[in-house]
């Protein structure tokens, strides 16, 4: 598997991974790269949102061995050259319980293998780490990162995210700080990257909007997170480079 696997890592609920996955995806797909999005957050199925019609196969069809991961990936419509698809969780209980089971576990590695082999990039929506699926995102992914909102809740639970990751022989190659600039925000002291919130009013994904501070941001945050250089420019000069040297 090559080293283009990304498991983006809540450290809590409503950390903002899902967006940060779909952000990264956009800013690579604006540098003509293809990207998989495979959502292991089976609860709260929050990459579905971004599928527009019917959803049929799914990830926890792929999971339970019902479905290929060509039935289930969903092409994400933006206006760049690169290609977005989705593998989003959309599922009834019954069939996520099954799709959690050990043997699920194992076809999910399978699946992001093939992704890999399918596209340039394969990014992986993970939550709190408590489920089979989430350590098999894990231990499929080449690098990982630890999403954590600038908050008292993103902070405390940091270290414990950082140990179970530990605990399962797949440490964190680094920290994305999101909601940087919130009202009432906190420095989060280990992380690596710093993304800030988007505008109320602005489009998903905001990535795209080369006006925005969050578009360099996530383009900084994406080369580290990947080790690739993406050769993308912003209107402001100087302020790609801030992002990226911290």
């Amino acid at each position: 598997m090559g080293s283009s696997t990304l498991a983006l890592v809540g450290v809590t609920g409503g950390a903002g991974t899902t967006r940060t996955a779909v952000e990264v995806a956009a800013t690579l797909a604006r540098a003509n790269r293809s990207v998989a999005i495979l959502d292991a957050a089976f609860a709260t199925q929050g990459l579905a949102t971004f599928v527009e019609g019917r959803i049929d196969a799914e990830v926890t069809t792929v999971a339970t061995g019902e479905a290929s991961l060509a039935d289930a990936l969903y092409d994400w419509d933006i206006d760049a050259p690169g290609r977005v698809a989705l593998c989003p969780a959309h599922a009834p209980f019954e069939r996520l319980a099954r799709a959690k089971t050990p043997e699920s576990a194992r076809r999910f590695e399978t699946a992001v293998a093939d992704a890999a082999e399918r596209f340039d990039h394969v990014l992986l929506d993970v939550p709190p780490v408590a489920a089979n699926q989430s350590v098999a995102a894990l231990v499929a992914a080449r690098r990982r990162a630890l999403v954590v909102p600038a908050a008292r809740r993103g902070t405390d639970l940091l270290p414990r995210q950082r140990g179970r990751l530990h605990d399962v022989g797949a440490p964190a190659d680094a920290v994305v700080a999101t909601r940087t600039d919130a009202e009432g925000a906190l420095t989060v002291s280990d992380a690596d990257y710093a993304i800030p919130m988007a505008p109320p009013d602005a489009p998903i994904p905001t990535a795209l909007d080369l006006e925005s501070t969050l578009a360099p941001a996530v383009a900084a945050a994406t080369e580290g997170l990947l080790g690739v250089e993406l050769d993308l420019s912003f209107p402001e000069p100087g302020l790609f480079d801030r992002f990226r040297d911290g």
